[in-house]
């Protein structure tokens, strides 16, 4: 009984495979961008990160050619709309209807909003807090992008964000991108 077990998983599982390959490849709406930022640590959640999306030739296009709607990753599935400026606090996500060409984000968070937010010895902790620019093109989609906040590395906030592709290191409560 031991040995007919293992043989039986196989034959279902190729049995499985043959009758999806039926199916047609699952396809990613270009024009549909998710916008994540994990939670953090402490009190940082609440430090507001505004984005700004510009066209290919500069415009900021944060109001004229995206729609954007946010919801919780502790309240999945209820969505809510922005009533002014888009921003990710941590443990939001952004979902962007974009229309089609090539888009440049980024994110910051001016000093007014940070309240003097102690980050680590030595770092620029005066004016704005910037990002990278990351670029997105329709023709060649990502499905999300992450936002998270620079950190050292002993761990400290060094007042700047950074925006790729990839998930951060730590999913939930991450910490930041070392730099």
């Amino acid at each position: 009984m031991k040995k007919f077990l293992p043989a039986l998983f196989v034959i279902f599982s190729l049995f499985s495979l043959s009758a999806d390959s039926d199916l047609p490849p699952v396809k990613h709406n270009p024009w549909e961008l998710i916008i994540y930022r994990p939670e953090n640590k402490t009190d940082f959640n609440y430090i507001r990160c505004f984005v700004q999306i510009e066209d290919e030739n500069g415009n900021d296009v944060s109001k004229t050619k995206v729609k954007a709607t946010y919801e919780w990753s502790s309240i999945p599935d209820v969505v809510n709309k922005y009533k002014n400026k888009l921003y990710l606090d941590g443990g939001m996500a952004m979902h962007l209807n974009l229309r089609p060409g090539k888009y440049r984000f980024s994110v910051y968070t001016p000093a007014e909003w940070y309240n003097a937010f102690e980050c680590a010895k030595g770092a620029e902790n005066k004016g704005q807090w910037e990002s990278n620019v990351f670029e997105y093109d329709t023709e060649n989609p990502a499905k999300v992008i992450f936002v998270t906040p620079v950190i050292n590395d002993n761990g400290f906030y060094k007042g700047e964000w950074h925006i790729e592709h990839k998930a951060p290191r730590f999913y939930k409560w991450s910490e930041g991108k070392i730099k």
